[in-house]
């Protein structure tokens, strides 16, 4: 069996509930996400959260999960899909964290360049 990762894709949001729109790019996103990860059969969406940061209370974001096997090619084909989609992609960061561990997941990509933090 292939190893498998957690991956996370993250918007910030402006508030904790989130927007109409924040609601329609959270439902959109698995949407697409979770058909091409399985065309793919790379993996699938497990879910999301969406709220308070927890590293930083006075920030809100959208966390999207997915269960990915082959972290790269996983990556790359989030990254595409947001962009081909128009799904916001200039706003997010991904993130991933070996699957079935404890652990804090490592950034491997942010919508600017020079952040290197991340946090849920």
């Amino acid at each position: 069996m292939s190893e498998k990762f957690w991956l996370v894709v993250q918007y910030p949001l402006k508030s904790e509930k989130g927007s109409q729109r924040d609601n329609w790019l959270r439902d959109k996103v698995m949407e697409y996400l979770d058909i091409s990860l399985a065309d793919a059969n790379l993996g699938c969406v497990d879910g999301f959260d969406m709220g308070k940061c927890i590293s930083d209370p006075k920030k809100y974001a959208l966390n999207i999960f997915c269960i990915i096997t082959e972290e790269e090619r996983s990556i790359a084909l989030v990254k595409r899909v947001l962009r081909d989609s128009r799904l916001d992609y200039t706003r997010i960061k991904i993130a991933t964290m070996p699957y079935g561990e404890l652990g804090t997941y490592t950034l491997k990509y942010a919508y600017k360049k020079g952040i290197t933090d991340f946090s849920l």
